[in-house]
This record gives C-alpha cells, structure tokens and sequence, in this order.
C-alpha cells in the first residue's frame, strides 16, 4: 500500500520537477527552456507553473493574457491548458490579474496545486515539466507525495550561498519516504563574456559550483548556462532562447534535454 495517495495521469509518461533552493537562479527560465528544447525533439510535452504565489511562465511565453477553457466533467470543472509553440502549459496565472497576489496558506495551496494537476485534460504526454517555486515547502512536498516523478533537475548559481540553499532543496528528494531521483544539476549565471571579446570568460559568481554540487548529490552537471545579457531580454518580451539569432544557448538547452532523455 502507498504511503500516500497518489494523483493518477495515467496518459503521462515522465514527469519531471524543476527546483531550485532560492529565488533569482533562473529556474523558471530553465524549466520552460527544457520543455521547449524536449519539444523540438518531438516530444509531446506539458509544463506546469508550480510557483503559485510567483507564477512566471505565462510571462515567459507571452501569454499572460490567456485564459484556459473550463468544461464541466461529472462534479469536476476540468481545465484546457493553453498550447504555445507545440507545449500545453497550465498557471494558476492564467485566473488572477498581473498585479494580484496570492494569500493562501500552506494547505489551500496545496489543495490548489492539486487541482491543477488532477483537473486538467493532458492527453497524451511523454513529458511532463514541473517548475517548482523556490525551497521547500508545502507545494513542493505535496508534489512530491502525489505525483509519480522521473526525477528532479536542480538549477543552481556557482556561488556558494545558491549551493547551500540547493543542498537543503536536494535534501527533500533524497527522504526516506520519498526517494526521488536526481537527474542532474544545472548551472546558471556560470560566466559572463564581453559580446566584444566572446572568447574571455569572467567568473562572477564562483566557478564550478554545479559541479561540486552534482557530485555530492551523486549526480551530473547537465550543463553551464553562461550570462547573457540577450536571454533575460527574450523573457522579458515573452520568447525563448531559441527564438534568438544566436543559437549557443539554445544549444546548451537541447544537450541538457538530450542528458535527461538519456538517463
């Protein structure tokens, strides 16, 4: 008999949950930049906004305004999640305005995380993309508990008080009662060169934390996303790096979906 009672996607085959230990790493940018990347691999793919009182995904890809279609199932209102550039995307974003936040404690948001989940019409997905909010919490937990993850992708900076927070994050997956595994480490913000001088790298926040913090996970480093100046851009204007003319990044992003498939 299971610990918990788990959420049933039967018409799901992976799900995968992006975290992170703090806020400002880039982990929703991460997350929606691998759901793109396993798309464009031909992977019927879906990503869930999980950062309820911060949802950015719906800014990410330019689609703030949209509203996902309800139909009555039964006692259920089951949701339509909004399809953009080939990726069903569902944020409790998507019901509240630009400026509203959310007051809800632990247990309403979980009950409300759950619904997204539960109450949604998937259809057939090979992937399934979790963007955590930062830390652990109640939404974290809760997903943990109910879902039957493939594993989880920790986003990290190099510095060393990003790798402690991510190294308490880790821990949640590695419970006794949980044991998820941990696909790999990814690190953002690894170095930033001069557009003049593309070869130079300067180490701002550290070097090579992800790799430090991959190996005392027992896990990879998926990838070394240097900072560019062009991505925070893109997301501000709602596109993906693979929008941009410079495709390196987008090219870190498709070895690192590449990684995760393999494993």
């Amino acid at each position: 008999m299971a610990l918990f009672e788990k959420i049933d996607l039967p018409d799901v085959r992976n799900i995968i949950v992006v975290a992170s230990g703090k806020g400002g790493v880039g982990k929703s940018t991460v997350a929606a930049n691998l759901a793109i990347a396993l798309a464009r691999q031909g992977y019927r793919t879906g990503l869930v906004d999980a950062d309820l009182y911060g949802p950015s995904i719906p800014r990410l890809f330019g689609i703030e305004d949209a509203r996902p279609e309800v139909t009555v199932n039964g006692d259920k209102e089951m949701l339509f999640p909004i399809e953009n550039i080939g990726i069903k995307v569902i944020s409790i974003g998507f019901f509240i305005t630009k400026s509203q936040g959310l007051i809800w404690r632990g247990p309403l948001a979980a009950s409300a995380l759950t619904q997204l989940f539960e109450n949604t019409c998937w259809g057939d997905l090979d992937y399934l993309i979790v963007d955590f909010p930062p830390g652990t919490g109640d939404i974290q937990l809760t997903t943990v508990q109910k879902l039957n993850l493939m594993g989880a992708v920790m986003v990290t900076t190099p510095q060393e008080v990003a790798l402690n927070d991510a190294r308490k994050a880790a821990s949640l997956f590695s419970h006794d009662d949980l044991k998820v595994p941990i696909l790999g480490v990814v690190e953002n913000m690894s170095w930033f060169s001069p557009i003049q001088h593309p070869e130079e790298k300067y180490y701002l926040f550290g070097k090579d934390g992800g790799k430090r913090l991959a190996e005392e996970l027992n896990s990879v480093l998926l990838g070394q996303i240097p900072l560019v100046i062009g991505v925070g851009e893109a997301a501000e204007q709602g596109l993906s790096v693979f929008n941009q003319t410079d495709s390196a990044i987008a090219t870190i992003f498709e070895s690192i979906a590449q990684l995760i498939i393999n494993r």
